[in-house]
């Protein structure tokens, strides 16, 4: 099993530098082979891991001129002077790879202390809080006022009795929203052209079908699946001229005045909407038929069962065409191992980051399955090649 993510007390920093490239994957690599044993079972950093005691192990490096600098962080939940002896046992790491290194620790955190300001600024914005909702503006006050006498306007229109402003005769452009709630904010905000459909669930109102017959129309709705569904149904029956949304995710009760007068601005043609439409279905058949072509996944291991196995490992392990494993190499020897050896190799499963220099590696060995802890920032990445996290695979496995 991997490491436990804990609530750590300190963070130690330490800096690094190596004399030549390396890989995130080689430095922590380095760092728990070199320092394994040195003060015993009860400082180890691997066995400190595994019990919860230390966290993960995080690294940043970049490289310059054929070197190699960054940072180590080290998460740790013992006690302040546990905490020294291990940033201490950190700084004895020579050697990253072949290349030699020098760590520094330059900070211990105490990310306590960093959590009781926090917790101090917050309460003061809580206290912020307490003091508005006590003492409205002025501003909160002209608003309550503002709706009070936007729903005093609001009129009952037609047969079915839809809510909506007082205009909505004698204006040559309609707006039509969904609920008695959207009309009392246009409203609120100056605009009296504006009726609501009061829901679709029983049809839409004939009403709204002659007025869209009479006027230029444009139908104004949430930012949501069910704005979308509203549209639809709409453009069904009625005579839409154009189309306004609010934002994704908002709905147009709860707009301010600029961001209606924006919303109303962008409003599209309702042709140009269906062609949108039109072409985002073609995008997601033609993506779809794509995906059937892929060959699946499949394994002759449980994924779970081997997810659970490789992590904390730190390891690769290097699989033929019929899945017979050829070598088990600790991750930080992978790149020199796909570079030095011969021979096909189908599949990797590594603890460990995919770098670009991994994946370059393993295509000239023919690979074309990865299975990794973590990806990091890929360039290019060959047709063939596919590259699966283990958090993926689980969740595959699960669905099954």
């Amino acid at each position: 099993m991997g490491a436990l993510t804990i609530a750590a007390k300190y963070m130690i920093v330490a800096q690094i530098e190596v004399n030549g490239t390396v890989d995130k994957s080689d430095v922590i690599g380095a760092v728990f082979s070199q320092t394994e044993g040195l003060l015993g079972r009860d400082i180890d950093l691997r066995e400190l891991q595994l019990t919860g005691r230390v966290g993960r192990i995080e690294v940043e490096i970049t490289e310059r001129d054929g070197k190699t600098q960054g940072r180590v962080y080290i998460p740790s939940n013992l006690d302040r002077y546990e905490t020294a002896l291990i940033a201490a046992l950190v700084e004895s790491v020579e050697r990253v790879g072949p290349y030699p290194a020098t760590v520094k620790v330059i900070e211990i955190k105490d990310l306590r202390e960093e959590k009781r300001k926090r917790i101090i600024e917050r309460a003061k914005e809580l206290v912020k809080i307490i003091e508005e909702e006590v003492l409205p503006d002025t501003k909160e006050i002209l608003e309550r006022l503002k709706e009070d006498v936007a729903k005093a306007e609001v009129i009952e229109y037609g047969p079915e009795r839809l809510p909506a402003g007082p205009d909505v005769d004698k204006a040559d452009t309609l707006i039509v929203v969904e609920g008695r709630a959207d009309v009392i904010n246009l409203v609120k905000h100056g605009y009296k052209n504006v009726i609501a459909l009061e829901g679709i669930s029983k049809g839409i109102p004939q009403t709204v079908v002659e007025l869209s017959k009479k006027k230029t129309t444009v139908l104004f709705v949430d930012g949501d699946k069910g704005g979308e569904m509203v549209i639809r149904e709409l453009l069904k029956v009625a005579h839409i001229d154009y189309i306004a949304r609010a934002p994704p995710g908002r709905e147009v009760e709860q707009l301010a005045a600029k961001e209606i007068a924006k919303a109303l601005r962008n409003k599209i043609p309702a042709e140009e909407w269906l062609a949108q439409q039109r072409q985002q279905a073609q995008q997601q058949a033609e993506q779809a038929a794509a995906q059937a072509q892929q060959p699946q996944l499949s394994l002759p291991f449980d994924a779970s069962k081997k997810v659970e196995e490789m992590l904390g490992t730190l390891e690769a392990e290097l699989y033929d065409a019929s899945w017979s494993l050829i070598k088990r190499v600790p991750v930080r020897e992978l790149p020199d191992f796909l570079a030095s050896t011969e021979g096909a190799v189908y599949a990797i499963v590594m603890d460990g980051i995919v770098t670009q220099r991994v994946v370059d590696l393993a295509a000239k060995r023919g690979v074309k399955l990865i299975i990794t802890a973590r990806v990091g920032p890929l360039a290019k990445m060959p047709e063939d090649m596919k590259v699966v996290t283990f958090e993926q695979l689980a969740k595959k496995s699960a669905a099954v």
